[in-house]
């Protein structure tokens, strides 16, 4: 019998509709798939054969046969972050709340950032990116000062010119920051935003890099690591889960690259778990609330689906998810708390309705299930409605 391989590939922030909660989020009526498409009326057709029109019409119509099941997933941890959405898939319900600081970060924590880095610190507030680097960028390249920020999630984010601070000495400050907010304080991720450019132009670079808590419990990376399961992590996945869990971690700088490396280990691996995040849906056009630029990297990916569905072997699955929303359409530049599309396809029945999960972590134990590993305490698997 062949080995088996099997692909997560997580659309980032690519969700399917609010969630009940949604409105204790400020979320109610999001909608990020729907609302993407009505504003710039794209059609998938190789989403559509694996049933994403079950989960939104607007997708296209059917126009032959379905090749893969559906379903969608609610999030059970108490968030709408990157961090606790890749814990859950992966079996880690997070139900306390991380910190967030609508406020800006007390007095002591900018303190002993200066203290530590030995730089001051420009912004200490709510803000979006892009927006952040054209109001101080200028200032940042006069004095030398960090820039640091925080948006809706728990995160702490540090940004600084390339020229001016080598992007070396911005991870060594994010580590520094990373060790500073623990406790009460424990942010989930600690970012780095290095950018160039002059006053007016200045631009984000592919460098950024995340510093995340470790999970705090084991997850099926653990389960799947721990059972001599080769599992690979592309795009942020390392940086999401500290690395823990992981035979090998792949950085990428976009969409294109990460599809092109989960291409090459589907070619090359010959037994394991790729476990991708294609992040630009949610950086470049979710913050930045252009949904034409977010039609545009859904139909990119769209176009490679089929280049996908080819290199997968005869035990192979490809399941196709996402971590949270982030509505490009409504004005909010945060995450949305959504629903998040499952689609599967590969050695796997295919025309399945697998209906609304109650949490992520059903994916988790499926992929347990499937290389016949102990599975997560969180999560119901699948597999059954499925196996052929």
């Amino acid at each position: 019998m062949h080995p088996r391989r099997v692909a997560i590939i997580v659309l980032d922030s690519v969700g399917v509709g609010a969630l009940p909660d949604a409105a204790a989020f400020g979320d109610e009526g999001s909608n990020t798939l729907r609302h993407v498409l009505q504003a710039t009326q794209l059609e998938l057709p190789n989403l559509v054969a694996l049933g994403l029109h079950r989960l939104e019409p607007l997708a296209g119509p059917e126009g032959g046969p379905i090749l893969g099941s559906w379903g969608r997933m609610a999030e059970r941890s108490a968030a709408k972050d990157t961090t606790t959405g890749h814990w859950e898939l992966m079996g880690l319900v997070s139900h306390r709340a991380p910190p967030t600081y609508p406020d800006g970060f007390p007095s002591e924590i900018i303190a002993a950032l200066k203290q530590a880095t030995g730089r001051g610190v420009l912004g200490n507030r709510p803000a979006s990116g892009t927006a952040i680097l054209e109001e101080l960028g200028a200032e940042h390249l006069r004095t030398g000062d960090l820039i640091v920020y925080t948006s809706a999630d728990s995160v702490l984010q540090i940004a600084a010119h390339e020229d001016l601070v080598p992007v070396a000495e911005l991870y060594r400050c994010c580590e520094l920051a990373r060790r500073i907010m623990t406790g009460e304080h424990a942010v989930l991720r600690i970012i780095a935003r290095p950018f160039v450019g002059q006053p007016g132009s200045f631009r984000r670079t592919e460098r950024r890099r995340d510093f995340s808590l470790p999970p705090p419990q084991a997850t099926a990376l653990d389960h799947l690591q721990a059972a001599g399961v080769a599992t690979y992590g592309v795009g942020k996945i390392g940086d999401i889960f500290a690395g823990q869990g992981l035979t090998k971690t792949i950085h990428t700088g976009s969409n294109a690259d990460g599809i092109h490396v989960t291409l090459e280990l589907l070619r090359t691996l010959p037994y394991g778990l790729i476990f991708t995040n294609l992040v630009d849906f949610d950086t470049l056009y979710g913050h930045r609330n252009n949904p034409h630029g977010y039609a545009q990297a859904l139909r990119e990916f769209d176009l490679a689906l089929p280049h996908l569905r080819s290199a997968l072997r005869e035990r192979d699955l490809l399941l196709l998810t996402a971590d949270h929303g982030c509505d490009p359409t409504t004005d909010s530049t945060d995450h949305s708390r959504e629903y998040v599309p499952l689609l599967v396809t590969g050695a796997a029945r295919s025309g399945v309705n697998l209906g609304t999960r109650e949490t992520f972590a059903d994916l988790g134990a499926t992929i347990c299930e499937l290389f016949e590993v102990p599975r997560p305490a969180n999560g119901r698997s699948f597999w059954a409605a499925l196996a052929p």
